[in-house]
């Protein structure tokens, strides 16, 4: 029995210890890349008189930008989502250095164009869902979400790297459900 126990114990220090060398490679090989990424975050950060800075209610650290495309005195009554909400959203989504990778412009369902997503469903970035609870419906925004609010230090398809700005210009067509019920 002890034998078994020093096994288990060996084998969870050496997984440990692969772990934190796969990070360090990762850290390393994307050095400049989020080095490049945080500097232009900060300055954009820095541009107060274009983008407002939303943090996280769940985590004081995590951050977005937002910038309304619209006059936002013509949709300030309009319905804002919920975390639970369902919405329809149109979207265009790239790197800071203005790579595009994702845009829902291609879809047919539900609608053309339309992507209807849950906001606070775990297949969305944190920074989407903060981002799409300060809009209301008719809205137009950019939101720029750093690499701590988007896939951290974990690669996404072929475009997005480690460490990567997202850039996304949303435009929020509706609410579909605006709460899920339990």
């Amino acid at each position: 029995m002890k034998k078994l126990l020093l096994i288990i114990g060996l084998l969870g220090a050496a997984s440990l210890a692969l772990s934190s060398c796969i990070k360090d490679e990762v850290e390393d090989k994307y050095k400049d890349w989020r080095r490049a990424n945080n500097d232009w975050f900060n300055e954009q950060m820095s541009n107060t008189s274009y983008y407002t800075t939303v943090t996280a209610p769940w985590d004081p650290n995590g951050k977005v930008l937002v910038h309304w495309y619209n006059d936002t005195m013509l949709t300030c009554a309009n319905l804002k989502p919920l975390y639970s909400s369902t919405v329809d959203v149109k979207y265009r989504g790239m790197l800071y250095d203005a790579t595009p990778f994702d845009s829902s412009y291609l879809n047919t369902k539900p609608a053309l164009g339309i992507a209807r997503l849950q906001v606070g469903s775990a297949s969305l970035i944190e920074g989407w869902s903060l981002g799409l609870m300060q809009m209301h419906v008719g809205d137009s925004c950019r939101i720029v979400v750093p690499y701590t609010m988007g896939y951290g230090s974990y690669s996404q398809g072929k475009v997005i790297k480690p460490f990567s700005t997202l850039i996304f210009d949303i435009k929020l067509q509706d609410i579909y459900a605006y709460e899920v019920k339990p």
